[in-house]
């Protein structure tokens, strides 16, 4: 099973943001000894508990601290920049990393309504019209010139470079559709909402196209990990990133405290149900059955690849975490 990393650069309690990027680099290098395949940095705005709000630049200090590991994005917003923008800043890393990086884009705006009428200097932003941007945008990387005018009488720089690969970021059979016909990977974010069914994946292959940045269907599906030596112990460390996922649902975003502070949260039996309904998305166990419970999701959905998130309040639990996966799993 290839085995790959998603990191959001989460700012722990008691912990700092410049913290969180220098654990990211500290991530990266370790997945990168121990043979994992990819590493993508996520895009959040308008928030204290993430410090991935320019996962481009994350990428490009990553892909020069890392030999082997891909690197990318999972994914930048689109919403927010210019297609012109985003293929110079993807083929301009490529240029530097060449074979190593991945164009990974989401829909999402990354953040709440007043982050993202910030980010687009109060205008409202444009919506409706994703796939036609993300169409250009696949264009100019691959030096093509589009029929839109806005676009065709430029290029974008540098020019003839070795390829990123391009990944769609989704959870609905609306973006598995969108992704296989235009040749991209398709990236399910499990971790975020569930839903994943054979259905979706299977539309996504059954509409795949090949492309210049994608000549076969790739599918990739994101967990939350929570593992350890234990059961009890990987329990232990779990129990804030389901307090968090509490207060997501309730429109709020909070640094993770730590497993101690954790024990003596008041949790109301309602609260006790969600957890283990949200389960369903959080993996908790010992590293074995972790892997395991991986390995029967691979047998049933078929896709090709797991990407790992997790985000133990410690970091040494943490990167304990994908040593441990990696030795059940490569």
């Amino acid at each position: 099973m290839k085995l790959s990393v998603l990191d959001q650069a989460p700012v722990t309690s008691g912990n700092t943001a410049a913290g969180a990027l220098k654990k990211a680099e500290e991530l990266a290098i370790l997945a990168d000894e121990l043979g994992y395949h990819r590493m993508w940095m996520a895009e959040h705005h308008g928030t204290d508990a993430f410090s991935s709000s320019a996962p481009e630049v994350i990428a490009a200090h990553l892909a020069a601290k890392t030999k082997k590991l891909r690197i990318g994005t999972g994914g930048v917003m689109m919403m927010h920049y210019s297609p012109l923008k985003l293929a110079e800043v993807f083929k301009t890393l490529s240029a530097l990393s060449p074979g190593r990086i991945d164009f990974g884009v989401g829909r999402a705006p990354g953040g709440d309504n007043h982050a993202m009428y910030a980010l687009s200097e109060g205008r409202p932003p444009l919506v409706n019209n994703m796939y036609e941007k993300l169409a250009i945008t696949l264009q100019l990387i691959n030096d093509e010139v589009p029929e839109d005018s806005l676009y065709n009488r430029t290029i974008a720089s540098p020019s003839k470079i070795v390829l990123p690969e391009a990944w769609l970021l989704g959870s609905t059979g609306n973006s598995a559709v969108q992704a296989g016909r235009m040749g991209l990977g398709y990236s399910f974010a499990h971790f975020f909402q569930g839903g994943m069914t054979p259905a979706i994946l299977d539309t996504y292959r059954n509409n795949f196209t090949p492309s210049a940045l994608m000549e076969k269907p790739e599918i990739n599906v994101t967990y939350l990990v929570t593992a350890a030596e234990t059961k009890e112990e990987a329990e232990f460390e779990a129990l804030p990133q389901d307090i968090a996922r509490l207060s997501l649902m309730k429109g709020q975003i909070r640094s993770l405290m730590t497993p101690e502070a954790a024990q003596d949260y008041p949790l109301t039996e309602m609260d006790r149900m969600m957890i283990q309904e949200n389960r369903k998305i959080h993996l908790v166990g010992s590293a074995k059955e972790v892997a395991e419970t991986l390995q029967e999701e691979q047998g049933n959905y078929g896709f090709d690849e797991v990407m790992i998130c997790s985000i133990p309040h410690s970091q040494e639990k943490r990167l304990n975490v994908y040593r441990l996966l990696a030795k059940e799993l490569m």
